[in-house]
């Protein structure tokens, strides 16, 4: 998971400029985040890890922290669901 983390890192950076993002701290609740940001987080997801995010895959709890996108690229990547 941790590689996982690094490759997410540079892309939160541009919302989260100053503040240290930590693995489980909630990036909605930061209020940092907006929809807009949020579709572009999934873009980015399947861009970089090359996986299709489902429809069902779209629940605010997938995307919440660091920890659980990067459970959710896991999960893509091993069950083979790729773009």
């Amino acid at each position: 998971m941790k590689e996982i983390e690094v490759r997410l890192r540079p892309f939160l950076s541009k919302i989260f400029r100053n503040h240290e993002l930590q693995p489980d701290e909630d990036i909605f609740a930061a209020g940092f985040v907006n929809s807009l940001f949020a579709m572009q987080l999934v873009l980015f997801v399947e861009s970089e890890f090359k996986i299709r995010i489902q429809d069902d895959d779209l629940e605010l709890d997938n995307f919440r922290t660091i920890n659980a996108i990067s459970r959710l690229i896991e999960s893509k990547t091993i069950a083979g669901v790729t773009v």
